[in-house]
């Protein structure tokens, strides 16, 4: 698998994208693109605070968001799941097809801890330890056994010790207490880890043996994650670099990403990929076209420091742009910018850190596509971006280049 057969896949995946978009179309719905989001790199937390903001007390305040390439989910506080946006594969897990501009609630459960949200399908954790996923499986991402679309969460197997999960384009990732990481759905690039084979998992198989996994993330074709050691590891595509490694090829196995052992966290965007150090500092490499990276020009095989803060306390990617936050609480975004998901108020493409306003009171809780979503410290949510589906939850669908609030039912 070299790079040339790999960019003739990823034209190929785009023209099916297209496909897919007209095929929606065709059925009364507007469709942007079809892409992904993966999981956050914080600074220094557990597996099972992925993606979790300090909130406030307050009732029902958000604890954690996903943003999936046309909807968006969050877990509030009292442990109940909200979805909106595109229902199309039955990613919202309500039951049913229909997409929602507003907030709906998933099941009346009051255990969900922690979720991910991919292209066009949804996973989550509750309390229990046990793994949920619904949506779109034709590449059996969903990881039941199956690929059948499935428009309510069903139950991954019978674990009851996941920790995290990351879902991307066509495969999923999660980590189990145990240190433990498993991956399955599409391995057409290697994405699982487990070398060329098989093609496809419909059910989660472990990758390699090790016990010391921490977290794990999932882009396109590619998946990164770091163990307990604080060493970085990435494997699968690299036709952009993404993972890292100085390459345009791609691996087949976890491999290490330098020999530092300071990461605390790792983001897989589309082709790009990003990740914050101990001591702060922010890195990026991976495609570079809309100057998602944060730096430097063209392909970036290998990290690439952003700027010189030292300040840096988690990032998020999507599909060709970045949001990071920093210690002071301040929001800053860079990358594509064409539905406004940078949220400076404009639709102008950044290729270093542009700062999301001034509010200095940003949780670390965001997630990143072709629109995002922000929780503060008083558990408010803020969306902006693209809106074809409602995605943003303020019950249009007009896209907003700054943040807009999303009220959420009592």
């Amino acid at each position: 698998m070299n790079e040339h057969r790999e960019g003739r896949l990823r034209s190929r995946w785009r023209r099916l994208a297209r496909t897919a978009v007209a095929a929606a179309a065709s059925a009364g719905i507007t469709v942007l693109a079809i892409g992904l989001t993966a999981g956050a790199a914080t600074a220094g937390v557990t597996p099972t605070d992925r993606g979790a903001p300090n909130v406030s007390p307050a009732a029902a305040s958000v604890s954690r968001v996903a943003a999936g390439d046309l909807h968006t989910c969050v877990v509030r506080t009292d442990g109940t799941l909200w979805c909106w946006g595109n229902n199309f594969y039955g990613q919202l897990g309500d039951g049913t097809n229909t997409n929602r501009t507003a907030p709906v609630r998933i099941g009346d459960a009051t255990t969900w801890a922690g979720i991910d949200a991919g292209s066009s399908n949804t996973c989550a954790v509750r309390t229990d330890g046990t793994l949920w996923c619904w949506g779109g499986n034709s590449n059996g991402q969903l990881g039941d056994g199956t690929t059948t679309r499935r428009n309510s969460p069903v139950r991954i197997g019978d674990a009851t010790t996941w920790a995290s999960v990351s879902t991307g384009a066509n495969h999923t990732c999660a980590v189990q207490t145990t240190g433990t990481l498993w991956c399955w759905g599409l391995n057409r690039h290697a994405q699982l880890g487990t070398g060329l084979s098989p093609y496809l998992a419909t059910a989660p198989i472990q990758v390699g043996t090790a016990t010391t996994w921490a977290s794990v993330t999932t882009g396109y074709a590619h998946t990164c994650a770091t163990r307990t050691d604080r060493t970085l590891w990435c494997w699968g595509s690299s036709s952009d670099g993404q993972l890292g490694l100085g390459i345009r090829d791609y691996r087949a196995t976890p491999t290490q990403v330098g020999t530092a052992t300071t990461w605390t966290g790792v983001t897989a965007g589309y082709v790009h990929t990003c990740a914050v150090r101990a001591d702060g500092t922010l890195w990026c490499w991976g495609e570079n076209g809309y100057g998602q990276v944060g730096g430097g020009t063209g392909f970036q095989t290998t990290p690439l420091q952003v700027g010189t803060a030292t300040t840096w306390a988690r990032v998020e990617t999507g599909i060709d742009s970045s949001c990071a936050a920093r210690t002071d609480g301040s929001l800053w975004c860079w990358g594509n910018n064409t539905s406004g998901q940078l949220g400076d108020g404009t639709t102008t493409h950044r290729p270093t850190p542009t700062r999301v306003g001034t509010a200095t009171a940003w949780t670390g809780g965001f997630a990143v596509s072709y629109h995002a979503c922000a929780a503060r410290t008083d558990g408010s949510l803020w969306c902006w971006g693209d809106n074809s589906f409602g995605q943003l939850g303020d019950g249009t669908t007009t896209h907003r280049s700054s943040p807009v609030q999303v009220v959420l039912p009592d």
